[in-house]
């Protein structure tokens, strides 16, 4: 890779890992006036959508951990951070395994995200409380995955269509 190649994504990687932290803390400071915990708009998975299209997965990955672990330490503690990554691993792998299936759009994918970004989260509680009675949770945590998955999935598509050309272009080069 050229040097001016690698110097175009290492500012597009800053880019996008700014933009979820950004969005990680804009979350952070939005409460959600619901008695089911967990539920999140999941604006930091926008940035997973544009990226999974334009910077593709190995990239992806990386700014999804970045921020994770960069929102954890600053916006919240050990436990809430270990509920991000369980929820954001799992998200995230569903996506990829979505994306390449063929079978699903950008929206279907990002719906995909949400769902199983709370499934993953439920698991971990479960897990960690030693009682499966956090999946009751289960029911409005799904509905809420798939209309906020799919408002992230239609935003993230109109980002791609916008500057997917030029991430890729520069990334690609």
């Amino acid at each position: 890779m050229k040097e001016g190649n690698v110097a175009k994504s290492v500012a597009l990687y800053g880019m996008l890992i700014a933009l979820a932290f950004i969005f990680s803390y804009v979350e952070a400071m939005i409460p959600v006036p619901l008695p089911v915990p967990g539920i999140k708009l999941g604006l930091a998975n926008l940035v997973n959508v544009v990226g999974l299209y334009t910077v593709g997965i190995p990239g992806t990955i990386a700014v999804s951990l970045v921020r994770i672990i960069l929102a954890g330490f600053t916006f919240s503690n050990v436990f809430s951070m270990i509920y991000s990554l369980a929820g954001g691993v799992v998200s995230l792998a569903v996506m990829i395994l979505a994306k390449k299936s063929g079978f699903f759009g950008k929206i279907g994918v990002s719906i995909l995200g949400g769902i199983f970004h709370n499934i993953g989260q439920l698991a971990v509680a479960a897990f960690v409380t030693s009682t499966a009675g956090v999946f009751s949770y289960m029911p409005v945590l799904l509905a809420a995955g798939v209309i906020t998955g799919g408002v992230i999935g239609f935003l993230g598509g109109l980002v791609v269509e916008r500057i997917g050309h030029v991430a890729q272009r520069s990334y690609t080069r």
